[in-house]
């Protein structure tokens, strides 16, 4: 019986790049791997014949190119084909045509293929050779496993650079569609959460390993705003049983302006999915920037504490406490399942202990007030320890609580 070979689509604007598509293309066939191309051009012509014309691909986003092209609206334009192209990569993996998706281009080029690919499933191959690559990377791969390549020179022609560029992003490519697949462990285990920071790491650490000696699988995610975003993304798609969300600090970069923003719906995924959570308030301490020069005049006066070189933390206020535990608590009574907060009242993190760098027992205590009071009269169950965060007793009870509502709760979510 053949061998059916695997198929990576192509995602491109072959009215302007089509002599790069082809080197990719031919590349990729080389290496044993079927293509299919999808045109995603608008200002002419392909240089060569793909497999999903233009036409399509507009036809798909309910539009008609011929009136975009007229229309002279580049961005719309552009923006149409996205949805289009997303479409039609949603048809190929739907249909089982599709085991990998790559791209090459600029900025337009980048955003454009970055829509399309971002839906596709976890451990589905997606990769994008683009200009962009060295800069912020996170407009383009949101909370996904997308790879950004730096293109190094532009994607404009082929010379000795991009022709080893380009190959070596294909080789990749076919590399990741005919390994053989990771097969998951027919003793899958119930996938639960756990959010760390440097200073919350004994207490994860110990969290983990009594977890996973209580049979579950546990992914930890650093918060550094992706972090929370990717944790609150597989909330929200059903692939948790449970969370413990001992760091939630990316709450104080949202509030005051750090690095490590995960925007405003964080901790609400569980409080909306009824998924099992137990939160604390590990390192709401501080707020996050870069290197010393980088952090905002405005905080000039301000208790600051150097990390390391490329992290600068400044210590919450206790105005700033208050509004933090008013809205993690405000966030966390929204739950439809079981929630508990922990309250560690000998320090929030490793540092806000006493004696330690942010130790601020007026800062603590407002934050602590505010907790209680917003989660007064609410279903959420409230403990309050005397132990710091990274304490084993804290780690246990917290993993102790968080196993007793899975498994009354029942859920066992994986992915």
């Amino acid at each position: 019986m053949a061998t059916v070979a695997p198929t990576v689509a192509l995602v491109g604007t072959l009215d302007t790049k089509s002599s790069e598509y082809r080197f990719v293309a031919e590349r990729l066939r080389d290496l044993g791997v079927e293509v299919i191309m999808i045109d995603c051009g608008v200002l002419g012509e392909p240089g060569f014949p793909p497999q999903i014309s233009r036409h399509q691909v507009a036809e798909r986003a309910g539009e008609d190119l011929d009136q975009l092209v007229a229309a002279g609206d580049r961005g719309a334009a552009v923006q149409a084909m996205s949805r289009g192209a997303a479409k039609a990569v949603e048809e190929l993996y739907a249909a089982g045509r599709l085991q990998g998706a790559m791209a090459l281009g600029g900025t337009g080029g980048t955003s454009l293929a970055a829509a399309a690919f971002r839906p596709l499933p976890l451990g589905v191959p997606k990769l994008i050779v683009s200009t962009a690559a060295a800069g912020d990377n996170a407009p383009y791969v949101g909370e996904t496993d997308l790879i950004l390549v730096p293109s190094v020179v532009d994607v404009a022609g082929l010379n000795r650079i991009s022709t080893r560029v380009l190959g070596n992003a294909a080789a990749a490519m076919a590399g990741m569609v005919t390994a053989a697949p990771v097969v998951p462990s027919s003793d899958e285990k119930p996938l639960v959460a756990a959010s760390m920071f440097g200073v919350t790491t004994p207490c994860v650490t110990r969290a983990r390993e009594q977890l996973e000696g209580l049979g579950y699988e546990v992914l930890v995610f650093h918060m550094t705003g992706a972090g929370g975003r990717t944790l609150e993304s597989l909330v929200s798609n059903g692939m948790l049983a449970g969370v413990l969300d001992v760091t939630t600090t990316e709450l104080a970069d949202h509030l005051v302006g750090g690095i490590f923003d995960a925007g405003p719906d964080r901790l609400r995924a569980a409080a909306r999915t009824g998924t099992p959570a137990v939160v604390s308030l590990g390192a709401l301490d501080m707020v996050n920037f870069g290197p010393v020069d980088t952090v905002p005049a405005q905080f000039a006066d301000r208790l600051f504490y150097q990390h390391n070189a490329t992290t600068t933390l400044m210590r919450t206020t206790p105005a700033e406490c208050r509004e933090l535990g008013t809205q993690l608590a405000a966030r966390v009574r929204e739950s439809v399942g079981p929630a508990t907060v922990f309250i560690p009242l000998n320090g929030i993190s490793a540092i806000a202990v006493k004696d330690g760098a942010f130790y601020d027992p007026e800062a603590d205590q407002e934050l602590f007030d505010a907790v209680r009071a917003g989660l007064r009269d609410s279903s959420v169950e409230l403990v309050e320890l005397s132990s710091d965060v990274n304490a084993v007793e804290f780690a246990d009870a917290m993993v102790q609580r968080l196993h007793s509502a899975i498994s009354s709760a029942g859920t066992t979510a994986r992915l």
